[in-house]
């Protein structure tokens, strides 16, 4: 029997049901916990989300904005596979962007600048409405082992109460003995308001898992009011806008406008002259900074030939009085960050509502990870977000929701989910973490995907609403409303490929006039969109009801998939060549001692891991090419079928 959707404390909760268990357990109410813990509820799971405070879930720390390169990829991700965060950002987007649109769908960022509160509070609301799912506020001291099994089994807040569970995803972001920093100001605290997790980290390396000490930051909040956009560039959101879930309808019209501006060499100036004071190069901060999001000051220093750095000026929502100087990340101090303002053109008058400060954090090193999310040293328990060295909620919420499905598959012994790098960027990210782990705060760049061309925003439906559908995370009708897309850009395509144009008299003056070309043989509209010098809805005018019924996007995407075709097709190829060998499955019992031609080192690494698949072994580190062939030979020689 599921307790009572109001959030009550937990002493409560158990008082009225003392024998209340859960399956799984999610600690932590970021964008992590959040996919964790809808996703194990959605697949039938009891599920509890174990959060300091209720009002913080799905707070966003830092800029208040989803998606960019990359990283919009993998909300259209999450939403395939019946996540989230698309359709938060699609219903509390204030201005919507698609970045890199000159160049091919496989490396297009959607991106929303979205209303802060209201981002929040939907969180709260979905959580709230989704069954087998309780909220419930405290603060995790550390985890129980259920010695009986050696798995986790639940965890026991600071306050005393013991919440068990037979799966347990830890979810804590920037909070694990977190200490903030302006200047030579320094408090506790994950976030300005919020207090640290004290013990967690502690039972955390009790169980033999490595922890490092990163920093992350964030830039100054200004009162909107006292801005002088007339100094500023103004930057207008698309139009139309285009929604991150297949679920979204339709978009608000209204979009709310951005602007730019820059620093220059008296701000940097000032800034030299005040690294002292910075809890970076003053040695008060040992935790390594994310090399893509570098304060104001690694600018600075960095790249001191630039001249200038830019500024975005950025609304935290509708009714919001606050502006994020995204751009203008600092832990300097308060009155010094007021100097650089009064230099930044725009920026002379601004009211400062809050200083910017950088936070260091315990983090878990994530090659103590299996592809699953789940930690080598104690089944059953699974890390998501931050706690494994990533930045970004973009990041934090894909690994929340493989970490929660995962859980929730565990939980019934069901074989585990795991995304390959070529079929999702949230694979790529995940298979980077567990294989290779990290030295610095992890980012997701379209770069890092091997096979990113056949991982475009305009593939994410076919590639993962079946994984969504299989796992229960997504119903009938979505899969069926997601595929009809698909349908409609299929049928196109094939009328495209099958409408021949004959160079008749009549047509060859038709197409000189209507696309500037002189046709000389017989061909398709197909092969026509392929060409570099047509315009290619002046192609598709020739023939207007093949695409009549389509969406702008799904014209965008059939004359994309036409122009890449060739790219895609040997893509495509390729992989299918690499796919017997890389989908062998190893036996889990399979021995590595006593195999001929295996070093100490590849025996104990596979040994500690254990990688499901060849593919998977040969992406462990110190694992060598002569060594996959060793173990891919014997495994073949067992008979072990290909993995499913």
């Amino acid at each position: 029997m599921y307790l009572s959707r109001s959030c009550r404390t937990i002493a409560a909760r158990l008082r009225d049901n003392p024998a209340v268990r859960y399956e799984v357990l999610v600690v932590g109410g970021g964008h992590a916990g959040i996919e964790a813990a809808h996703a194990a509820a959605r697949m039938g799971r009891r599920t509890a989300l174990l959060t300091a405070s209720k009002a913080a879930i799905g707070r966003m720390s830092c800029n208040p904005a989803i998606g960019g390169l990359a990283k919009g990829q993998l909300v259209r991700e999450i939403d395939a596979l019946g996540g989230l965060m698309g359709g938060l950002a699609d219903a509390a987007g204030i201005q919507f962007r698609i970045l890199n649109r000159s160049r091919g769908p496989a490396v297009w960022g959607p991106r929303a600048q979205c209303d802060r509160a209201l981002y929040a509070s939907l969180a709260r609301a979905a959580l709230d409405s989704t069954p087998g799912l309780d909220v419930l506020e405290g603060m995790a001291e550390s985890l129980i082992v259920d010695r009986a099994s050696g798995r986790a089994g639940g965890a026991l807040t600071a306050s005393g109460e013991r919440i068990e569970a037979e799966s347990v995803v830890v979810t804590t972001g920037t909070f694990l003995n977190a200490l903030m920093h302006t200047g030579e100001r320094r408090a506790e605290g994950g976030r300005v308001g919020e207090a640290a997790s004290r013990g967690l980290s502690a039972s955390l390396a009790s169980l033999g898992i490595r922890l490092g000490r990163f920093k992350t930051g964030t830039p100054p909040r200004l009162h909107r009011d006292t801005i002088d956009y007339g100094a500023c560039v103004p930057q207008e959101g698309d139009e139309p806008p285009v929604p991150f879930s297949f679920r979204t309808r339709r978009l608000a019209g209204k979009q709310a406008l951005c602007w730019r501006t820059a620093t220059n060499p008296a701000v940097h100036a000032l800034i030299r002259q005040n690294l002292h004071r910075s809890p970076m190069y003053s040695g008060t901060i040992e935790g390594i900074g994310p090399r893509y999001c570098p304060s104001v000051e690694d600018k600075v220093v960095k790249f001191a030939d630039k001249a200038e750095h830019t500024i975005f000026l950025e609304p935290d929502g509708w009714e919001s009085e606050e502006i994020y100087v995204n751009g203008l990340s600092t832990s300097l101090p308060e009155e010094v960050q007021l100097g650089i303002l009064a230099l930044v053109p725009g920026l002379a008058s601004a009211r400062m509502i809050r200083p910017g400060y950088a936070v260091e954090y315990d983090f878990a090193f994530p090659d103590q990870l299996r592809p699953t999310l789940e930690s080598c040293a104690l089944s059953r328990l699974f890390l998501a977000g931050q706690i494994n060295g990533t930045s970004g909620y973009e990041e934090a919420a894909a690994q929340g929701l493989v970490a929660g499905v995962n859980a929730a598959l565990a939980v019934r012994d069901e074989e585990p989910f795991v995304l390959e790098r070529s079929e999702a960027y949230a694979g790529v990210m995940i298979d980077d973490l567990t294989r290779l782990g990290l030295e610095e705060p992890y980012r997701l760049f379209t770069s890092r995907a091997e096979h990113r061309l056949l991982l475009g925003i305009d593939t994410v439906l076919p590639r993962l609403a079946p994984h969504g559908r299989r796992l229960g995370l997504i119903s009938e009708s979505e899969h069926a409303a997601a595929m009809a897309g698909e349908r409609r850009i299929g049928t196109a395509l094939q009328a495209l490929r099958e409408t021949r144009v004959n160079p008749s008299q009549e047509v060859r003056e038709r197409l000189r006039n209507a696309i500037g070309i002189v046709l000389e043989a017989p061909t398709t509209l197909f092969q026509l969109l392929q060409r570099g010098d047509v315009d290619p809805d002046a192609v598709a005018a020739l023939e207007p009801a093949i695409l009549e019924d389509l969406t702008r996007e799904e014209r965008s995407v059939v004359f994309s998939k036409v122009r890449y075709d060739g790219y895609i097709r040997r893509e495509q190829e390729r992989l299918e060549r690499l796919k017997p060998f890389e989908s062998r499955r190893i036996p889990h019992d399979f021995r590595y001692e006593g195999l001929p031609g295996l070093s100490r080192e590849v025996v104990e690494k596979c040994g500690s891991r254990r990688p499901r698949t060849v593919g998977e072994a040969a992406r462990i580190p110190g694992v060598t090419p002569a060594a996959v062939a060793i173990i891919s030979a014997h495994v073949a020689r067992a008979g072990a079928p290909p993995a499913s």
